[in-house]
């Protein structure tokens, strides 16, 4: 690992959403990062000092190696899931080259639901019931509908881009949810479906780093997943998210922190390689805190509120983490409350339109303790960030208060426009109101 008297290192990292341009902002603020290369990047990770964007396919482990080599990487930070389920970090270790992120086989506890679901009650971790079905056992599945109850949860086994999740609260919605997934919609990551018990209760965020048999908590975090004010309509990929998190109490926060620490003994205990991030969401029950799922990566929008707030250096921390060094890392935090606002395109979460020139990103990040981290963008012909997704920007705001942090996040909202720019209007208020409200 490097340190201050050292070189610093090349840097790859795998991604191109807000996630990953929060990621490579604070690499590229370390002393410790030299060149820094982003496949594929997009308009913000294009103008990050140290940064190149480079088209380079995630998946291709062979790519990702060759790449490296050529180029003296030294560490490879994998952002999304998909190329931590095609073994990208395996590859990347094989070389002798230090990456962060989780091995294949670590990385099924979020490319499988069937297989994080087995996982967890081999070693008691605390989740809800569930039974998984075939397409061929769709008539047991149908079966397991009605026995279980409504409501209930349909979930595709594999990775559906967050879109093969179903809270279903009547048995019409609960059987055309089983029935897309058996139809094909999701490919490969319908052919197993799980249905699960509905657990009610506040949702919360634990993400921790892990490696061997020590874990390290990062600071908790809510999202807010539906697209409109008051969590009504469509789920999406997060349109904000808080931390920390003050309706959590002590006792529900120590519960977690060993349910985290049982995950890392567990993948120990079955020589699971695990070399990164393990990200709990959690739901609050009267019985106490239960898994819902697991994912294998930092959390979008998650991480574009808890980098901010983290102070310890990026580059150091992950190194340790993939040269097996946890142990030795104490991750400093900064006390301000965080608070990240999701602008998208018109249409999300359904089809969206491209390519809207979006001015004031400048204006607010000139802003005190506000950082804006771009997602769903790109740099046209003329030089100009565009819209290219349907979460386009992630406003995030820091203050020694929720209520002071949420009236900067909506201020520095303000001051950036597009064409089709939508937001929530009410993020961060779970932080302003009692529990027994919610």
């Amino acid at each position: 690992m490097p340190t201050a008297k050292q070189p610093s290192i090349n840097i790859l990292v795998i991604g191109s959403g807000g996630r990953e341009h929060a990621i490579v902002h604070y690499l590229a603020a370390s002393p410790l990062s030299n060149n820094i290369y982003v496949a594929p990047g997009n308009g913000g990770t294009a103008i990050e000092p140290k940064t190149t964007n480079i088209a380079l396919d995630g998946e291709d482990c062979e790519a990702v190696v060759a790449f490296a080599q050529e180029n003296d990487i030294e560490l490879v930070v994998v952002g999304p899931e998909a190329p931590l389920v095609a073994g990208v970090a395996d590859a990347v270790r094989e070389a002798g080259i230090l990456a962060f992120g989780p091995g294949r086989v670590g990385a099924q506890l979020e490319g499988s639901k069937a297989f994080a679901k087995d996982f967890m009650v081999r070693h008691d971790i605390p989740t809800a019931g569930y039974r998984t079905f075939t397409a061929d056992q769709s008539q047991q599945a149908y079966q397991a509908l009605e026995e279980m109850g409504i409501p209930v949860v349909i979930k595709a086994n594999g990775l559906a881009a967050g879109k093969g999740v179903t809270v279903a609260m009547d048995s019409e919605t609960a059987r055309a949810a089983l029935e897309e997934c058996f139809s094909g919609r999701f490919g490969e990551a319908g052919e197993t479906v799980v249905i699960e018990e509905y657990l009610d209760g506040p949702e919360c965020s634990m993400l921790v780093f892990i490696e061997g048999d020590t874990m390290v908590p990062l600071a908790p975090a809510q999202d807010h997943k539906r697209v409109g004010d008051g969590d009504t309509g469509p789920n999406t990929g997060g349109m904000g998210v808080y931390s920390p998190v003050p309706l959590l109490y002590r006792d529900e926060y120590v519960r977690m922190l060993d349910i985290m620490q049982e995950m890392a003994v567990a993948l120990k205990k079955e020589d699971i390689d695990f070399r990164g991030v393990l990200y709990g969401g959690f739901i609050l029950t009267e019985e106490g805190p239960k898994v819902l799922e697991f994912n294998v990566r930092f959390g979008d929008p998650e991480t574009q509120v808890l980098l901010p707030r983290l102070k310890s250096d990026l580059v150091e921390v992950m190194c340790a983490v993939a040269d097996g060094r946890l142990a030795d890392v104490n991750l400093r935090w900064d006390l301000l409350d965080g608070v990240s606002v999701v602008m998208a395109s018109a249409g999300y979460p359904g089809s969206i339109e491209k390519g809207k020139v979006i001015t004031g990103i400048d204006d607010a990040n000139m802003m005190d303790d506000v950082a804006v981290f771009q997602a769903g963008t790109t740099v046209n012909d003329k030089g100009e960030i565009v819209t290219a997704g349907g979460r386009v920007l992630n406003v995030t705001a820091l203050a020694p208060d929720f209520e002071e942090a949420i009236e900067r996040a909506y201020e520095a909202v303000s001051k950036i426009s597009f064409d089709g720019a939508f937001c929530r209007h009410d993020i961060g208020q779970k932080a302003l109101t009692p529990r027994k409200e919610l």
